[in-house]
């Protein structure tokens, strides 16, 4: 995936209203943090509020042009970078992210290719084997898949294919040497 994409939409996971702890700046200089994840790319990045009324779980716009409630993307950072309440909160937006763009990880299962002669797209899921991968394959070429419910309804083993990709992405931000990026940028 591209990273020099900018994201236009992020979810904030934590709100820091004094900034860092660790900022050894007094109280009074220090600017406020949200810490949250783009919605397009899963990029995680510190924002500066314009505003104090954001709630974490909120979608807020970060593209360019007028941003009613960012003032600025200060900077993009590690999964080591989040507070434990970040960490905490990143799960659940995630799968928030994927149930609600269910389409675009539908269409991964529909459209997975070969990476290498020995690797494939497929078995970069947690739980997919080679058996499995071929029967996604199989299934697939019989008859597109329109739904996670239609995944898990025709591939038995596969009880809940949005969980495998849930897994995915956050391997995919918690691992920084993780060599192949399906749903992130480096």
């Amino acid at each position: 995936m591209r990273s020099d994409r900018k994201e236009t939409w992020a979810i904030v996971v934590d709100i820091l209203p004094r900034g860092h702890a660790d900022d050894p700046r007094p109280i009074f200089k220090r600017e406020p943090i949200l810490q949250a994840v783009g919605t397009d790319q899963f990029k995680l990045l510190e924002l500066v509020p314009k505003v104090d009324d954001i709630d974490i779980h909120e979608l807020v716009y970060i593209g360019d042009g007028e941003r009613p409630k960012i003032e600025r993307v200060k900077r993009r950072i590690s999964y080591d970078d989040f507070t434990p309440t970040a960490r905490t909160e990143l799960p659940f937006v995630i799968e928030e992210l994927v149930r609600e763009h269910e389409a675009r990880f539908v269409e991964f299962f529909n459209k997975a290719l070969p990476i290498t002669s020995k690797l494939h797209m497929l078995s970069l899921l947690p739980g997919i084997g080679k058996k499995l991968m071929w029967e996604v394959i199989e299934q697939r070429e019989k008859m597109p898949f329109g739904s996670f419910e239609e995944i898990s309804s025709r591939i038995k083993a596969m009880p809940h294919p949005e969980k495998m990709i849930i897994n995915r992405i956050l391997e995919e931000l918690k691992n920084p040497d993780v060599k192949y990026h399906l749903f992130t940028s480096k």
